[in-house]
This record gives C-alpha cells, structure tokens and sequence, in this order.
C-alpha cells in the first residue's frame, strides 16, 4: 500500500546488509509482491494442515468414546 503512493520522483532504498542500496520502484513492487504471494501461500498451507489436524482430532476423540463405551459396557457385565 505504502509503495502504491509512490512515484518515480521518489528514491528507494532496500537493506542489503548493513547497507542500504538505491532500487527502483518498479524492482520493489515487484520484490514486495512475490513475498506477499508467497506469505499468502504458507498461511493457506498452515491453514490446511490445521484443518487436517482437526479433522484427525476430531477422529481421535471419536475413537476414544467408542473405546470408553466398550470399556464401560465390559466393566457392567464383569
């Protein structure tokens, strides 16, 4: 958003190092971009394993009342 402000009479400067070295703006957009693409990516992947691991979750506790009934129901006849 802070670049969509910018025009080409403004000087950028990007961290290389200690250093900072002059860019153009057309570089940073595009640089600024891709690491946004990318970002959005691993959300959407963190986001799909967290609904998996609910899912196995969810399974998991389903085993477990099934294996308590069982147990419960074993324990009553004994």
């Amino acid at each position: 958003q802070e670049l969509a402000l910018l025009d080409d009479t403004n000087t950028i400067f990007k961290l290389l190092g200690p250093v900072l070295v002059k860019q153009e703006l057309d570089e940073a957009k595009g640089t600024v971009g891709k690491r946004l693409e990318y970002i959005t990516g691993e959300i959407k992947r963190y986001e799909q394993q967290m609904q998996e691991l609910e899912r196995r979750s969810e399974q998991q506790r389903e085993t477990l009342g099934r294996l308590q009934q069982e147990l419960q129901r074993a324990q009553g006849k004994g």
